[in-house]
Protein backbone atom coordinates (compact mmCIF):
# COMPACT_ATOMS: atom_id res chain seq x y z
CA UNK A 1 0.00 0.00 0.00
CA UNK A 2 1.38 3.36 -1.03
CA UNK A 3 1.89 6.13 1.49
CA UNK A 4 2.69 8.68 -1.20
CA UNK A 5 0.27 11.62 -1.13
CA UNK A 6 -1.26 12.94 -4.32
CA UNK A 7 1.11 15.09 -6.35
CA UNK A 8 -1.63 17.02 -8.14
CA UNK A 9 -0.93 20.73 -8.35
CA UNK A 10 -3.70 23.13 -7.27
CA UNK A 11 -4.60 23.77 -10.92
CA UNK A 12 -5.01 20.02 -11.52
CA UNK A 13 -7.31 19.36 -8.59
CA UNK A 14 -10.95 18.93 -9.62
CA UNK A 15 -13.23 21.87 -8.90
CA UNK A 16 -14.83 21.58 -5.47
CA UNK A 17 -12.01 19.58 -3.87
CA UNK A 18 -10.96 20.86 -0.45
CA UNK A 19 -7.50 19.43 0.34
CA UNK A 20 -8.00 20.48 3.96
CA UNK A 21 -10.88 18.03 4.42
CA UNK A 22 -10.43 14.24 4.35
CA UNK A 23 -12.36 12.17 1.84
CA UNK A 24 -13.56 8.65 2.54
CA UNK A 25 -13.16 7.81 -1.16
CA UNK A 26 -9.50 8.87 -1.12
CA UNK A 27 -8.87 7.08 2.18
CA UNK A 28 -10.42 3.87 0.89
CA UNK A 29 -8.39 4.14 -2.30
CA UNK A 30 -5.26 4.63 -0.22
CA UNK A 31 -5.91 1.48 1.80
CA UNK A 32 -6.30 -0.43 -1.48
CA UNK A 33 -2.88 0.81 -2.65
CA UNK A 34 -3.79 3.94 -4.57
CA UNK A 35 -2.04 7.29 -4.20
CA UNK A 36 -4.86 9.74 -4.98
CA UNK A 37 -4.97 11.09 -1.44
CA UNK A 38 -3.78 14.21 0.34
CA UNK A 39 -1.96 14.81 3.59
CA UNK A 40 -5.21 15.27 5.47
CA UNK A 41 -6.32 11.81 4.31
CA UNK A 42 -2.98 10.29 5.28
CA UNK A 43 -3.46 11.58 8.84
CA UNK A 44 -6.73 9.68 9.19
CA UNK A 45 -5.23 6.57 7.61
CA UNK A 46 -2.29 6.66 10.00
CA UNK A 47 -4.61 7.01 13.00
CA UNK A 48 -6.58 3.97 11.86
CA UNK A 49 -3.40 1.94 11.26
CA UNK A 50 -2.05 2.89 14.68
CA UNK A 51 -5.28 1.83 16.39
CA UNK A 52 -5.75 -1.32 14.27
CA UNK A 53 -2.68 -2.32 12.21
CA UNK A 54 -4.66 -4.82 10.13
CA UNK A 55 -7.42 -2.37 9.20
CA UNK A 56 -6.37 -2.65 5.55
CA UNK A 57 -8.03 -6.10 5.62
CA UNK A 58 -11.41 -4.37 5.91
CA UNK A 59 -10.87 -2.52 2.62
CA UNK A 60 -9.53 -5.62 0.89
CA UNK A 61 -12.34 -7.85 2.14
CA UNK A 62 -14.92 -5.30 1.07
CA UNK A 63 -13.46 -5.10 -2.44
CA UNK A 64 -13.24 -8.86 -2.80
CA UNK A 65 -16.90 -9.22 -1.85
CA UNK A 66 -17.83 -6.56 -4.42
CA UNK A 67 -15.98 -8.41 -7.17
CA UNK A 68 -17.38 -11.87 -6.40
CA UNK A 69 -20.96 -10.63 -6.00
CA UNK A 70 -20.79 -8.91 -9.38
CA UNK A 71 -19.37 -11.97 -11.12
CA UNK A 72 -22.25 -13.97 -9.69
CA UNK A 73 -24.90 -11.48 -10.81
CA UNK A 74 -23.46 -10.94 -14.29
CA UNK A 75 -22.87 -14.62 -14.90
CA UNK A 76 -25.86 -16.29 -13.25
CA UNK A 77 -28.80 -13.86 -13.41
CA UNK A 78 -30.59 -11.90 -16.11
CA UNK A 79 -29.49 -8.57 -14.64
CA UNK A 80 -28.13 -6.31 -17.39
CA UNK A 81 -28.16 -2.92 -15.64
CA UNK A 82 -26.27 -1.89 -12.54
CA UNK A 83 -26.50 1.23 -10.35
CA UNK A 84 -23.36 1.59 -8.23
CA UNK A 85 -23.98 4.08 -5.41
CA UNK A 86 -20.99 5.78 -3.81
CA UNK A 87 -18.76 4.12 -6.38
CA UNK A 88 -15.52 5.69 -5.12
CA UNK A 89 -12.29 6.24 -7.00
CA UNK A 90 -11.53 3.98 -9.96
CA UNK A 91 -9.39 1.05 -8.88
CA UNK A 92 -8.62 -2.43 -10.16
CA UNK A 93 -11.71 -4.38 -11.21
CA UNK A 94 -14.34 -1.67 -11.32
CA UNK A 95 -18.02 -2.61 -11.61
CA UNK A 96 -18.21 -1.97 -15.35
CA UNK A 97 -15.03 -3.95 -16.04
CA UNK A 98 -16.37 -7.01 -14.23
CA UNK A 99 -19.88 -7.10 -15.66
CA UNK A 100 -18.96 -5.97 -19.19
CA UNK A 101 -16.32 -8.68 -19.41
CA UNK A 102 -19.23 -11.13 -19.16
CA UNK A 103 -21.58 -9.11 -21.41
CA UNK A 104 -20.19 -6.04 -23.17
CA UNK A 105 -23.70 -4.51 -23.38
CA UNK A 106 -24.28 -4.45 -19.63
CA UNK A 107 -25.14 -0.91 -18.52
CA UNK A 108 -23.48 0.58 -15.44
CA UNK A 109 -24.37 3.90 -13.82
CA UNK A 110 -21.99 5.14 -11.14
CA UNK A 111 -23.43 7.62 -8.61
CA UNK A 112 -21.25 9.82 -6.40
CA UNK A 113 -20.91 13.43 -5.31
CA UNK A 114 -17.21 13.50 -4.47
CA UNK A 115 -15.51 15.88 -6.96
CA UNK A 116 -12.37 13.72 -7.14
CA UNK A 117 -14.43 10.61 -7.87
CA UNK A 118 -16.46 12.43 -10.52
CA UNK A 119 -13.38 13.81 -12.28
CA UNK A 120 -11.52 10.50 -12.33
CA UNK A 121 -14.62 8.54 -13.31
CA UNK A 122 -15.58 10.76 -16.21
CA UNK A 123 -12.05 10.68 -17.57
CA UNK A 124 -11.97 6.88 -17.34
CA UNK A 125 -15.36 6.40 -18.99
CA UNK A 126 -15.16 8.89 -21.83
CA UNK A 127 -15.08 6.17 -24.49
CA UNK A 128 -17.48 3.67 -22.87
CA UNK A 129 -21.01 4.04 -24.26
CA UNK A 130 -22.54 1.67 -21.70
CA UNK A 131 -21.07 3.22 -18.55
CA UNK A 132 -22.06 6.57 -17.08
CA UNK A 133 -21.13 8.81 -14.14
CA UNK A 134 -23.91 10.68 -12.32
CA UNK A 135 -23.48 13.38 -9.68
CA UNK A 136 -26.00 12.90 -6.86
CA UNK A 137 -26.22 12.41 -3.09
CA UNK A 138 -26.72 8.69 -2.47
CA UNK A 139 -28.26 9.45 0.94
CA UNK A 140 -31.10 11.23 -0.88
CA UNK A 141 -32.81 8.39 -2.79
CA UNK A 142 -35.24 10.60 -4.76
CA UNK A 143 -32.32 12.67 -6.01
CA UNK A 144 -30.73 9.50 -7.38
CA UNK A 145 -33.83 7.69 -8.57
CA UNK A 146 -35.30 10.74 -10.33
CA UNK A 147 -32.04 12.01 -11.79
CA UNK A 148 -32.49 12.54 -15.51
CA UNK A 149 -29.26 10.73 -16.36
CA UNK A 150 -30.20 7.73 -14.22
CA UNK A 151 -33.61 7.57 -15.89
CA UNK A 152 -32.03 7.98 -19.31
CA UNK A 153 -29.81 4.93 -18.90
CA UNK A 154 -31.70 2.66 -16.47
CA UNK A 155 -35.02 1.05 -17.34
CA UNK A 156 -36.82 0.55 -14.03
CA UNK A 157 -39.38 -1.72 -15.68
CA UNK A 158 -36.60 -4.32 -15.93
CA UNK A 159 -34.52 -5.89 -13.12
CA UNK A 160 -31.71 -3.76 -11.73
CA UNK A 161 -28.72 -4.51 -9.52
CA UNK A 162 -28.32 -1.80 -6.88
CA UNK A 163 -24.91 -1.62 -5.20
CA UNK A 164 -24.46 -0.06 -1.77
CA UNK A 165 -20.95 -1.35 -1.15
CA UNK A 166 -19.26 0.35 1.78
CA UNK A 167 -21.71 3.27 1.81
CA UNK A 168 -24.42 2.99 4.42
CA UNK A 169 -22.02 2.82 7.36
CA UNK A 170 -21.19 6.47 6.58
CA UNK A 171 -24.73 7.55 7.44
CA UNK A 172 -25.39 8.16 11.11
CA UNK A 173 -28.68 7.42 12.81
CA UNK A 174 -31.76 5.30 12.20
CA UNK A 175 -32.62 7.20 9.03
CA UNK A 176 -30.38 4.74 7.21
CA UNK A 177 -33.18 2.16 7.30
CA UNK A 178 -35.58 4.54 5.54
CA UNK A 179 -32.96 5.32 2.90
CA UNK A 180 -32.57 1.66 2.04
CA UNK A 181 -36.35 1.15 2.13
CA UNK A 182 -36.82 3.87 -0.49
CA UNK A 183 -34.25 2.28 -2.79
CA UNK A 184 -35.67 -1.22 -2.38
CA UNK A 185 -39.25 -0.04 -2.94
CA UNK A 186 -38.20 1.59 -6.22
CA UNK A 187 -36.70 -1.60 -7.64
CA UNK A 188 -38.76 -3.87 -9.91
CA UNK A 189 -39.31 -7.54 -9.20
CA UNK A 190 -36.30 -9.64 -10.13
CA UNK A 191 -33.79 -7.02 -8.95
CA UNK A 192 -30.87 -7.58 -6.60
CA UNK A 193 -29.25 -5.44 -3.91
CA UNK A 194 -25.57 -5.83 -3.00
CA UNK A 195 -24.66 -4.35 0.40
CA UNK A 196 -21.50 -4.34 2.47
CA UNK A 197 -21.16 -2.65 5.84
CA UNK A 198 -18.80 -2.20 8.78
CA UNK A 199 -19.71 -5.03 11.14
CA UNK A 200 -19.80 -5.29 14.93
CA UNK A 201 -19.69 -9.08 15.50
CA UNK A 202 -20.78 -8.61 19.13
CA UNK A 203 -17.81 -10.67 20.30
CA UNK A 204 -15.85 -8.70 22.93
CA UNK A 205 -12.40 -8.80 21.29
CA UNK A 206 -13.83 -8.03 17.82
CA UNK A 207 -16.23 -5.35 19.06
CA UNK A 208 -13.21 -3.64 20.63
CA UNK A 209 -11.57 -3.43 17.18
CA UNK A 210 -14.78 -2.11 15.63
CA UNK A 211 -15.15 0.54 18.32
CA UNK A 212 -11.55 1.73 17.97
CA UNK A 213 -12.00 2.36 14.24
CA UNK A 214 -15.49 3.80 14.72
CA UNK A 215 -14.21 6.30 17.25
CA UNK A 216 -11.58 7.61 14.81
CA UNK A 217 -14.11 7.92 11.98
CA UNK A 218 -17.10 9.29 13.90
CA UNK A 219 -15.27 11.64 16.25
CA UNK A 220 -12.74 12.77 13.65
CA UNK A 221 -13.18 15.11 10.67
CA UNK A 222 -15.06 12.50 8.62
CA UNK A 223 -17.86 12.45 11.20
CA UNK A 224 -19.24 9.05 10.22
CA UNK A 225 -18.36 5.38 10.07
CA UNK A 226 -20.78 3.31 12.07
CA UNK A 227 -20.25 -0.39 12.81
CA UNK A 228 -23.63 -2.12 13.00
CA UNK A 229 -24.67 -5.56 14.25
CA UNK A 230 -25.87 -8.51 12.18
CA UNK A 231 -29.50 -7.74 13.04
CA UNK A 232 -29.08 -4.10 12.02
CA UNK A 233 -27.31 -4.89 8.74
CA UNK A 234 -29.83 -7.53 7.72
CA UNK A 235 -32.63 -5.10 8.62
CA UNK A 236 -31.28 -2.78 5.93
CA UNK A 237 -32.33 -5.47 3.42
CA UNK A 238 -35.89 -5.76 4.71
CA UNK A 239 -38.27 -7.00 2.03
CA UNK A 240 -35.63 -8.96 0.12
CA UNK A 241 -34.89 -12.67 -0.01
CA UNK A 242 -31.31 -12.96 1.21
CA UNK A 243 -28.95 -15.08 -0.85
CA UNK A 244 -27.05 -17.94 0.76
CA UNK A 245 -23.53 -16.52 1.33
CA UNK A 246 -21.51 -19.75 1.16
CA UNK A 247 -21.83 -23.53 1.10
CA UNK A 248 -22.16 -23.92 4.88
CA UNK A 249 -24.43 -21.04 5.94
CA UNK A 250 -28.12 -20.41 5.56
CA UNK A 251 -29.41 -17.32 3.71
CA UNK A 252 -28.17 -14.05 5.16
CA UNK A 253 -25.10 -11.98 5.82
CA UNK A 254 -21.50 -13.19 6.05
CA UNK A 255 -18.10 -11.71 6.74
CA UNK A 256 -17.00 -10.34 3.36
CA UNK A 257 -14.08 -12.76 2.97
CA UNK A 258 -16.43 -15.67 3.64
CA UNK A 259 -19.05 -14.67 1.04
CA UNK A 260 -18.53 -17.34 -1.66
CA UNK A 261 -14.71 -17.24 -1.53
CA UNK A 262 -12.77 -18.13 -4.67
CA UNK A 263 -11.10 -21.11 -3.03
CA UNK A 264 -10.15 -22.73 0.28
CA UNK A 265 -8.77 -20.46 2.99
CA UNK A 266 -5.20 -21.53 3.73
CA UNK A 267 -4.54 -18.87 6.37
CA UNK A 268 -6.88 -17.62 9.11
CA UNK A 269 -8.74 -14.35 8.72
CA UNK A 270 -7.43 -11.46 10.76
CA UNK A 271 -9.67 -10.02 13.44
CA UNK A 272 -10.08 -6.85 11.36
CA UNK A 273 -11.29 -8.85 8.35
CA UNK A 274 -14.14 -10.13 10.54
CA UNK A 275 -15.38 -6.57 11.03
CA UNK A 276 -16.84 -6.01 7.56
CA UNK A 277 -19.76 -8.02 6.20
CA UNK A 278 -21.61 -8.46 2.94
CA UNK A 279 -25.09 -9.52 1.94
CA UNK A 280 -26.95 -9.91 -1.36
CA UNK A 281 -30.73 -9.80 -1.56
CA UNK A 282 -33.27 -10.65 -4.27
CA UNK A 283 -36.54 -8.75 -4.71
CA UNK A 284 -39.30 -11.24 -5.51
Amino acid sequence: MSDVPSTLSPSQKPVGVDPARPSIARIYDGFLGGNNFYEVDRVVMDKIRTAVPEAVDIARGNRGFHNRALRMLAGQTRIRQYVDCGSGLPTAENTHQIVQRIDKDNTVVYVDNDPVVLAHGRALLVENDFTHMVEADIFDPPQVLRHEDVLRHVDFSEPVALLQVGTMHHFEGDGVFDIMRQYIDALPSGSYVVLSHFFDPEVPELTAIAKRIEQILVQGPLGAGRFRTRAEIEALMDGLELVQPNATSGPGMAVCDEWWPDGPRLTPLSDSARCVAGVVGYKP
